[in-house]
């Protein structure tokens, strides 16, 4: 258990350090923020004051150095646009996007789940090609175009649902559902192989030969056999979440770090890039980790040190 904690954290660190050195580098080949920041009639004498104001004057090298022992304390400076902290406007987006992230996962995992099992118990059945149908639609709709189409049909032709904005349940539905239609078509395409998987060994073929009746079967084996993939994706998943919320967001309007990602990237606010980037490459490291300690959990066959029972 010491050993894998102590080489995950290794791994980590070394992740985060990429994260950090690629956030830095790739957005300075962007351009130079000072130029935006500058009313049109500023000389040269002002856009050289305002890029030593923000220390960009300096060698990138330099700027770098100072980047990664600020983050290492914890301060990511203040934002070039608004000149608050970078912590403070985070945390004041945050709680949007976890409301989200949270609506859409909970789409996923109670349509996805249930789904994939019925795909799986009734493979045989006629209207399961129906199913799927709708279920690879669901995967490969893009989010931004299932979103455009949720907002003509049920908020402005219908106008069951508010367009855009946040601030009431009814304002969260349209983007929990366009967030998560992906996730909940991954979550039923795994369950479904899984569960073919399980109903396939010898376990299931002689539980079912000494009259064991389908729904004892399910619940005392089935879903706790084919929990492990679906454990293993949920990691993944919720990543994905935090990464397809900077579309989502910015077509609903949706005021969390999706969209302020967005406004900052299009505003050249290197300062709140670099925090919201590594915010999201820590929330991926950590629900990975954690997947790997639930493995153990569900299936006591897996060691944490790599060694199987």
């Amino acid at each position: 258990m010491t050993s894998f904690l102590l080489r995950r954290l290794g791994q980590s660190l070394v992740a985060l350090f990429g994260v950090m050195t690629l956030v830095f580098f790739i957005q300075r080949l962007t351009g130079d923020p000072t130029y935006l920041l500058v009313p049109e009639t500023a000389t040269q004498e002002d856009i050289e004051a305002m890029r030593h104001a923000l220390g960009l004057d300096r060698p990138l090298f330099v700027q770098y150095v100072d980047f990664f022992r600020d983050t290492l304390s914890l301060d990511f400076g203040k934002s070039f646009i608004q000149n608050v902290p970078v912590t403070t406007i985070i945390a004041s987006r945050l709680p949007y996007t976890l409301e989200l992230a949270a609506g859409a996962l909970l789409v996923a995992v109670v349509i996805g789940v249930p789904l994939g099992l019925l795909l799986a118990l009734a493979q045989k059945k006629f209207w399961t090609n129906g199913l799927m149908g709708i279920v690879l639609a669901a995967q490969s709709m893009p989010t931004f175009w299932s979103g455009i189409l949720m907002i003509l049909l049920f908020g402005v032709s219908l106008g069951w649902l508010p367009p855009s904005g946040s601030g009431s349940f009814a304002h969260l539905i349209m983007p929990s559902i366009a967030l998560g239609l992906l996730s909940m078509a991954t979550y039923a395409r795994i369950m479904r192989s899984s569960v073919l998987d399980e109903l396939s060994k010898d376990y299931i073929r002689s539980a079912r030969a000494r009259g064991v009746k389908t729904r004892r079967l399910v619940i005392r084996h089935l879903l706790r056999n084919s929990a492990i993939p679906v454990i293993s994706i949920t990691a993944l998943e919720i990543s994905q979440l935090l990464a397809g919320a900077v579309i989502v967001e910015t077509v609903f309007a949706w005021p969390g770090l999706g969209l302020l990602t967005v406004q900052s990237v299009v505003s050249r606010d290197f300062v709140v890039v670099q925090g919201v980037v590594l915010l999201g490459a820590l929330v991926t490291i950590l629900m990975n980790f954690l997947a790997d300690i639930l493995y153990s959990f569900v299936d006591p066959r897996i060691r944490l040190d790599g060694t199987g029972g």
